[in-house]
């Protein structure tokens, strides 16, 4: 068994996140905080804060719905402090300059039940406005 410290190869980070090595390859172009070493032939060696890096931005894509924007963002704004932290300031602390279709988690699936009770409540009362003006 590897110990903690040692490099792990694509495979095994693809295998510890349960993502395809092609998106690990992917999020390595999108995202400047991975940096794998690479080794002859191209081989890509991860290191454990690469790891953690993927394992952010996982979570950002994945569990919190953010865009590969929205995820930049949130990881261009790490806490000066250098201790490998991300920030995890909510989108409502956002800056004014953010474009929060990019930067906000996707929530929406969250409230089509809300929405479709609005809508229904505005039917009803497009229809007994109609029913007053016919009447």
């Amino acid at each position: 068994m590897k110990s903690p410290e040692a490099y792990k190869t694509i495979s095994e980070v693809s295998e510890l996140l349960d993502v395809p090595s092609h998106v690990l390859r992917f999020w390595e172009s999108k995202f400047s905080q991975v940096k794998p070493m690479k080794r002859g032939g191209g081989r890509r060696y991860y290191r454990q804060d690469d790891i953690d890096a993927l394992q952010h931005i996982r979570a950002l894509l994945y569990d919190q719905g953010y865009t590969i924007k929205g995820a930049q963002n949130v990881l261009s704004r790490k806490p000066a402090s250098g201790d490998g932290q991300t920030s995890q300031q909510t989108p409502e602390g956002a800056s004014a300059d953010t474009d929060p279709a990019h930067s906000e988690p996707n929530h929406s699936h969250h409230h089509l039940g809300e929405a479709a009770q609005l809508l229904s409540a505005a039917e009803r009362r497009i229809e007994a406005l109609l029913a007053r003006l016919t009447a």
